[in-house]
């Protein structure tokens, strides 16, 4: 067994195929192929699911896949000490429905950045099943998604609540509509609106808002950072949690507003969770981060106090702990 092929290995659960990962190891991707297969043959397991859409690890990879990258992160800290300079940096990869980027994420990369220096972080927009499927084959290592109520998250996933807060209608500062202190779901109804699709919980929000008869109007598009840019562009309204507009550039530029929704059913809440799989050891610059996300949720909730000379439509109610 050559380190070479836990690091190849490594690579294709990383990138997701055999060609992504032999671009990024600067190798062919027969001879990497081929090196993956030798270490199967030595080990008597089948450790990659080799499939036309690429190639992702195996059950048997996976239940091995804790003591392979213990050796790389032991044989990284040797050649560290040894003084190589050419130690190979795994990028951080996170996976995000778009959900609190400015209020969250981003200043908690600026953390782990101050912390640590030098080092990839890749962040992926995607669905919360692509997520927790990225986070149980290994080829993400933190996940940031949105439940309501009654959602659950499978057994082989840590999840960590960060904030729980409400939906809120996101329209353009000018909008008509902005001048009511709230508005209600026929309000609503009568606007052009850009929602999720399919796959984002704030899909299955408006069609339960709306009892399945939707705006005349509407756009669909991923997460919420485009949707926020639908809107200022004047395409309609978006309903989104109250958490991934505060603290927004094009809010604090004042062209989006925000205001609370007037349900029937009563106030529904949406929290923000933290993914990661669940393993006995976790990376150093992955609990870093865990704990920065954790950190700003709580400067989250603490921006949040009220003010008694200010009156803001916005209220959430964040609640954090500690990443384990």
């Amino acid at each position: 067994m050559r380190i070479e092929q836990l690091e190849y290995l490594a690579a294709v659960t990383e990138h997701g195929s055999l060609r992504r990962a032999s671009e990024a190891m600067h190798i062919s991707q027969p001879a990497l192929s081929e090196a993956v297969t030798k270490l199967e043959k030595e080990l008597g397991a089948t450790l990659l699911d080799r499939r036309r859409t690429g190639s992702r690890i195996s059950r048997q990879g996976l239940d091995l896949l804790q003591n392979m990258t213990e050796v790389l992160e032991a044989v990284d800290r040797l050649r560290q000490a040894a003084g190589q300079q050419s130690v190979r940096r795994r990028d951080l990869r996170i996976g995000t429905v778009n959900a609190a980027s400015s209020t969250l994420l981003a200043p908690a990369l600026r953390d782990l950045h101050a912390q640590h220096g030098s080092g990839g972080v890749e962040v992926v927009n995607a669905r919360q099943a692509d997520i927790q499927q990225g986070l149980a084959e290994g080829s993400l290592d933190l996940g940031l998604v949105n439940v309501l109520p009654g959602d659950e998250i499978p057994t082989s996933i840590v999840a960590d609540k960060l904030i729980e807060g409400t939906p809120v209608a996101c329209m353009r500062a000018d909008h008509p509509l902005a001048a009511q202190a709230r508005v209600s779901v026929e309000d609503l109804r009568a606007e052009p609106h850009v929602l999720m699709r399919p796959g984002f919980v704030m899909h299955r929000f408006a069609h339960r808002l709306f009892a399945g008869s939707l705006p005349e109007t509407t756009y669909a598009t991923d997460g919420a950072e485009m949707g926020k840019a639908m809107v200022a562009a004047g395409l309609g309204i978006s309903i989104l949690p109250d958490f991934s507009i505060t603290g927004d550039p094009l809010v604090r530029a004042g062209v989006l507003t925000t205001r609370p929704i007037l349900a029937g059913q009563g106030a529904t809440t949406v929290t923000l969770l933290m993914l990661r799989r669940r393993a006995e050891r976790v990376p150093e610059p992955v609990r870093d981060l865990q704990t920065a996300l954790v950190r700003q949720a709580g400067s989250y909730l603490a921006s949040l106090e009220p003010d008694p000379a200010v009156v803001t439509p916005i209220s959430s109610r964040a609640r954090t702990r500690s990443a384990q």
